[in-house]
């Protein structure tokens, strides 16, 4: 999953395996909870129970097009090689384990 932390409009972003609960209203990463705005963040879908600090959450494209805002982006090493290969069909860049995605806004 993408998961960027939002200071203001953009923030660092991760590349990282998640788990839902049950009710799938909260999801698990890093040893943090996020709990949905369910639709009443601004550009922020999920916020962090502990901190408050919000955070945009969400599977990752094919065209590695996630981000809203160009920023910096790590990827955790038990999901690098399935990104990738599998979402990002680029198996040759299986080692990089940090780049900048371009934003769709400019």
């Amino acid at each position: 999953m993408w998961i960027e932390r939002k200071d203001g409009l953009a923030g660092p972003a991760r590349i990282g395996r998640v788990t839902f609960s049950k009710s799938r209203k909260s999801l698990h990463y890093d040893g943090k909870t996020f709990h949905t705005l369910a639709g009443r963040g601004f550009k922020t879908n999920y916020v962090d129970v502990e901190t408050g600090e919000e955070y945009w959450i969400s599977g990752c494209h094919k065209d590695g097009r996630d981000a809203l805002y160009t920023t910096d982006v790590e990827v955790d090493e038990d999901v690098r090689v399935e990104y990738w290969t599998e979402i990002r069909g680029q198996p040759d860049k299986v080692r990089v384990a940090r780049f900048r995605a371009v934003g769709k806004c400019k």
